[in-house]
């Protein structure tokens, strides 16, 4: 009995654009989404935008564009990135469109009817850039977001609260009895810390901004972003009645749910949209299935920032070498579910080792024999005539196995077991030689170890195709089999086309092509993003000039041109490839954190230097030292690299403060 499947990703802000990020979620969703409907299932796929908010309106105005017009130019932006990666939904919503202002406005009266929203007025630090108040706990030094590092916002305002706390000891049962509620197991942990610690009513409307969904009844107040933006999981399946509805879980019925989530938005999704849920009148069971968070990625090693400049973009990727293996490299290089690294010169590595040398080698290999040796037709042998061995025993516990790890949204073990059973293949055809069967005459023993590898590598086509569809289609073409097409209630793992007898083969072709070391190092020349950084000049600070050395006089009006501030260092990081260079955020005042790289590696930890009050040369004019390299300001210490001390301001003193 097929049951079914519905995932869905975050719905994502449009005041950006797609990058590595959005679209580790988004074709992890999707492989998922194609794995389920492999197996019979009937199986959904949810994307989208989100387009209301603060920060959304004042960006729609510094580009001289109404928010809608600007919203709609962003969100195509989105919609056209996806099939470049492969990607295909079944459905993308948009929160500015009627069907989901209509129902979320529902919702909001459901809720309402409740009891369980009310009026106030609320006060604390706002993050634009987050859509939501943040509490002092929550911020770095200075007030400052530690997502966005950026001052947050003092707001007061009119505002419907919703009573979360009233939810806390309901949630709690709620992880209690679905530990699988939230996943992995370490998430779990960390939201049922958070709801144990006491939860607080939650402002859920503003009222100093325009541009979201109208409260009903309440014209002055806008929906809480948030509270808009999470309810497109159930407005996207239409009404009461609606045949998308079938998707939703319900009491007795066989829908599965899976939100995946950033690990930074995992509180929303875990804390407050089950008790949006819960309050509009669902049961336990109407709930999402599992709320699946993982983690941030860093970009060959170094998180990935606007001001490093080394944010990957992943069409550009999927140009260069595919969509196939920009899909591949970030769901099995990546533990789902844990923090990972997107590391270029480890993709090469991937893709010649498990695409190249691995599965395109099999497929290879195995048609070139079939050529040599049965004129490129499989051969005739009965299925129970294969190396049952190999099929029956290792080969059909790795394809149990594999299928159990997608089943658990454990995708990159998934692919391990998938991986092994090509590696299993490419050891059969070096033990089982048929080129020494075929020497001494034995033919019958070479089509039966032919007609073996055709057999796994029909398998196989079928277990690669949610994360390499189109490579998988190119396999089954050479292989001579028809197209995977799901079907409702047609479990195809793995077995779909098995049976290759008599069938013409097409000649061999590079499944994965191979580059030499030449065209890779300018494969990654072109797709390494080159960082743009500000960069301390290397000169010799004065102080640590000989004391016998005889500065030259300058004038009052000179010294007075120089202008010194204090500053706050919010965060800090290595630059890469450079052993001297500290990356730093550092608060001048200013609406944006000031980036510097000084000269400090050899001296501080990067973690040492955050909360440091330093004097910093703030005009001092962008030095452009080549490769993107650009110093835009100047930290004063003293002594020598491997011992610098810095000079300090007071904690007394203000960022932005001018030292005279």
């Amino acid at each position: 009995m097929p049951s079914r499947f519905y995932v869905t990703t975050p719905i994502y802000y449009v005041n950006d654009v797609p990058h590595l990020g959005h679209a580790y979620t988004t074709v992890a969703a999707d492989a998922l989404r194609r794995y389920h409907a492999v197996r019979g299932d009937e199986a959904r796929m949810l994307t989208g935008t989100d387009e209301h908010g603060l920060k959304i309106a004042r960006s729609a105005e510094e580009a001289g564009k109404t928010p809608q017009e600007f919203v709609d130019e962003m969100s195509a932006r989105f919609r056209a990135a996806w099939p470049l990666l492969s990607v295909e939904p079944d459905d993308f919503i948009r929160t500015t469109e009627p069907r989901h202002t209509a129902l979320v406005q529902e919702l909001w009266r459901r809720i309402a009817a409740k009891g369980d929203l009310y009026k106030g007025s609320y006060e604390d630090w706002y993050c634009v850039g987050c859509e939501t108040f943040k509490t002092e706990k929550d911020l770095l030094p200075g007030n400052v977001c530690p997502l966005h590092l950026k001052p947050v916002e003092k707001v007061r305002e009119d505002t419907y609260f919703f009573r979360l706390a009233r939810f806390q000891e309901r949630l709690l049962a709620l992880y209690k009895e679905r530990p699988d509620f939230i996943q992995p197991e370490s998430r779990r942990n960390e939201v049922v810390s958070f709801v144990e610690g006491g939860l607080k009513d939650l402002s859920v409307s503003r009222t100093s901004f325009r541009w979201g969904v109208q409260v009903p009844g309440d014209p002055a107040h806008v929906m809480f972003v948030w509270f808009d933006a999470l309810a497109n999981y159930w407005t996207a399946l239409g009404k009461d009645g609606d045949p998308l509805r079938r998707f939703w879980p319900r009491k007795g019925g066989d829908a599965t749910a899976v939100h995946l989530v950033g690990k930074d938005i995992l509180r929303f999704h875990a804390v407050y949209w089950p008790a949006f849920l819960l309050a509009a009148g669902f049961d336990v069971d109407e709930l999402p299935t599992h709320v699946f968070a993982h983690g941030f990625l860093t970009v060959d090693g170094q998180k990935m920032s606007k001001s490093l400049r080394n944010a990957v973009d992943p069409l550009r990727l999927a140009r260069e070498l595919g969509a196939d293996v920009v899909r591949y490299q970030l769901l099995s290089a990546i533990a789902f579910g844990q923090d990972g690294d997107f590391d270029h010169k480890a993709l090469f590595a991937r893709y010649r080792a498990d695409l190249a040398n691995n599965l395109g080698n099999l497929l290879q290999r195995t048609l070139g024999l079939t050529t040599k040796y049965l004129a490129g037709r499989a051969p005739a042998v009965p299925h129970d005539a294969l190396d049952q061995d190999l099929l029956g025993g290792e080969v059909r516990e790795l394809e149990r196995t594999a299928a159990g790890l997608w089943d658990g949204l454990e995708i990159h073990r998934a692919l391990e077991a998938t991986w092994a059973i090509a590696a299993l293949a490419n050891q059969y055809v070096d033990r089982a030689a048929p080129w020494a069967a075929a020497k001494r005459g034995d033919q019958a023993r070479v089509d039966v170890i032919l007609a073996t590898l055709l057999e796994i590598l029909g398998r196989l086509s079928v277990m690669v195709s949610p994360v390499l569809p189109n490579k998988s289609e190119e396999m089954r073409a050479q292989l001579g089999l028809p197209r995977l097409t799901p079907r409702v209630g047609h479990d195809q793992w793995p077995r779909e086309g098995q049976d290759h007898r008599g069938e013409a083969l097409r000649t061999a072709e590079p499944l994965f092509p191979t580059f030499d070391k030449e065209a890779e190092a300018a494969m990654l020349e072109r797709l390494v993003p080159t960082p743009d950084v500000a960069v301390e000049a290397p000169a010799t600070p004065p102080a640590a000039q000989s004391a016998e050395a005889t500065p030259t006089p300058i004038t009052y009006d000179q010294f007075a041109a120089v202008d010194l501030r204090v500053g706050v260092v919010r965060a800090s990081l290595r630059v890469p490839k450079k052993d001297k260079l500290l990356l730093l955020h550092v608060d001048l005042g200013e609406p944006e954190l000031r980036v510097i790289v000084a000269g400090l590696a050899r001296t501080f930890a990067p973690e040492a230097l955050v909360g440091r009050r330093v004097v910093v040369v703030s005009n001092l004019a962008p030095r452009d030292f080549g490769k993107g390299l650009v110093s835009h300001g100047m930290l004063l210490a003293t002594g020598p690299s491997d011992a610098l001390a810095l000079a300090t301001a007071p904690d007394s003193a203000a960022p932005g403060s001018r030292l005279k």
